[in-house]
């Protein structure tokens, strides 16, 4: 009996966060589906909503669909791990931020993080729609700069794969048992601190 990958993958129940949050997960399998152009709307306009310094909104998002030439760039871009899997994906993303503010030409510090609080809130709209995403920092950022043309006052940030849950056996025999693995997380006392490296009381 083949495995649920949705229900292997999903964080805790119990911890009472938000169902479309403990859903997220980052396969590396893909169906051979497109994705209808109407969630793909949705998906970016979500992305448009998120905060960003100043509402700036410094995100950039390249998108290809497979068999176009936006696609075939954003994969030639990617390191070899990573083109492996990625082409089973029916869309690719490359996100790219803004480096200094429009309205005086001053640096952004926060482009890339707003970016990177677009781009999640992408992938939750993604997962509400019964889609996945899975993000990749194994980027050739000259080579993605190169393909795209892309100007001195941006900054790559990462690439995205967005689609349908494929099988994981499909995938090379190296990669099925990161694909069917239970996810952990990092206690909260980790990261949450009242004094450096000291747990916060919630």
């Amino acid at each position: 009996m083949p495995i649920d990958l949705d229900e292997v993958k999903a964080g805790p129940a119990e911890s009472g966060v938000l169902d479309i949050i403990l859903k997220r997960w980052s396969p590396r399998s893909y169906a051979d589906k497109p994705v209808p152009s109407a969630d793909l709307t949705k998906i970016f306009t979500a992305a448009a909503w998120a905060a960003s310094s100043t509402n700036e909104q410094p995100w950039r998002f390249l998108v290809g669909k497979k068999g176009d030439a936006t696609y075939a760039k954003i994969l030639d871009s990617l390191v070899d791990f990573n083109k492996t899997w990625a082409a089973t994906a029916p869309v690719l993303i490359l996100s790219v931020a803004k480096k200094t503010f429009t309205k005086n030409g001053n640096p952004n510090a926060y482009a890339l993080h707003d970016t990177g609080a677009a781009s999640a809130t992408l992938s939750l709209q993604a997962t509400a729609l019964g889609l996945h995403t899975h993000g990749m920092g194994g980027v050739d950022k000259d080579r993605a700069r190169k393909n795209f043309e892309i100007p001195e006052d941006f900054e790559v940030g990462a690439a995205w794969a967005l689609g349908y849950l494929g099988e994981p056996d499909a995938l090379p025999e190296s990669y099925q048992a990161m694909e069917k693995a239970p996810r952990t997380r990092k206690a909260l006392k980790e990261f949450v601190f009242a004094e450096w490296e000291t747990p916060a009381v919630l």
